[in-house]
């Protein structure tokens, strides 16, 4: 399953290559051309029927939240940095993997029967906080890990849901944007009335900084940003409506904290869903930020929406998502796109 091997692949931010090494394999023989730009961005083009001479852009970043490491200590545990928005809660006791060697460690926090109440009651900042990898010291542990060596949490894809559930949920990490990834793969099966350039991008976790130069080099006149969005469902003390719920459709993005989607492709993409009986819903407005953006204000302006899969737990070890709003979700980005040029006459 692409889904998979793509969440379970390592990725952070500028350290994309395993992600593209598989991307590549599972396009290889779908698309015309393919190349890898200066930053890392794989970028594709699917010939289309020749009915219109619409430029369109897919995009999904591969890249995912994890940490660096900045120092080894004398002891042998490793100091680290965030790369991408991490909430310092869910770091300690964490189970990750360590560079390319996939060294096995914990990120270290000090048993509960020696810690005082006062410091129970806080939330440890990460700049507190070291990976155990179990060596005996500075020297050991530089025979396997170094400074600039990012890290991924240890978390394995698996299946949740049991026998006579009317949901197939699944847990793994970066869902965010692997499972954008994913649809970005699938959608490539297919012929569109236009030629479909691909960007799968780098480094949007940490500035939508791969988005930014593939689409200057693409230049599209549309471009649909394939996204994993929080679902925000667990229980609050307020009443407070969830940006996303599991098992509703894949969410339609208004607006966010990084752009204002086209109105004209929200309408379409909701059109397309309401037709067809694709079940669909619309995210929280100015919740979150996507590669869409960077790419609305390339050269003169790129007509933008983003599509997304919701899941439970982004940006942390471990999220939950529900396999009908993926295949719901690849659903409506490939009729969408297969009625785009339609849309669009004025």
């Amino acid at each position: 399953m692409i889904l998979q091997r793509l969440s379970e692949a390592h990725g952070v931010s500028g350290h994309e290559e395993e992600v593209r090494s598989i991307i590549l394999e599972e396009i290889r023989g779908r698309v015309e051309e393919c190349r890898v730009d200066a930053v890392g961005n794989l970028i594709s083009r699917r010939k289309g029927s020749g009915r219109s001479k619409l430029r369109v852009l897919a995009a999904a970043h591969m890249d995912e939240v994890g940490l660096m490491i900045t120092q080894v200590e004398d002891n042998g545990l490793l100091r680290f940095a965030k790369v991408g928005g991490i909430d310092d809660r869910v770091l300690p006791a964490r189970a990750v993997r360590v560079g390319q060697k996939r060294v096995p460690g914990v990120i270290g926090i000090k048993p509960v029967h020696l810690t005082e109440k006062a410091e129970r009651d806080k939330v440890i900042e990460w700049r507190q906080l070291a990976i155990d990898i179990g060596a005996t010291g500075k020297a050991e542990a530089e025979k396997l890990v170094q400074r600039g060596d990012c890290v991924v949490f240890a978390t394995e894809f698996r299946e949740l849901a049991g026998p006579g559930s009317r949901w197939r949920t699944v847990q793994g990490k970066a869902f965010d944007d692997r499972a954008g990834c994913a649809i970005l793969a699938e959608l490539l099966k297919e012929r569109f009335p236009f030629d479909l350039s691909a960007a799968f991008t780098v480094q949007e976790e940490v500035g939508l900084r791969g988005a930014r130069v593939a689409a200057y080099a693409e230049s599209p006149e549309v471009a649909l940003v394939l996204e994993c969005t929080g679902a925000n469902e667990v229980p609050a003390k307020q009443d407070i409506s969830p940006s996303t719920r599991l098992g509703l459709g894949p969410a339609i993005t208004i607006r966010d904290s990084s752009f204002i989607a086209d109105p004209r492709l929200v309408e379409h993409f909701g059109a397309v869903a309401r037709s067809l009986g694709i079940p669909h819903q619309y995210k929280q407005p100015n919740i979150g930020g996507t590669d869409a953006g960077a790419i609305q204000r390339v050269r003169d302006g790129v007509a933008s929406i983003t599509l997304s899969v919701p899941a439970r737990y982004i940006h942390s070890p471990a999220a939950i998502m529900e396999l009908g709003d993926f295949e719901n979700a690849v659903t409506l980005a490939r009729e969408a796109l297969l009625r785009l040029p339609e849309a669009l006459r004025t």
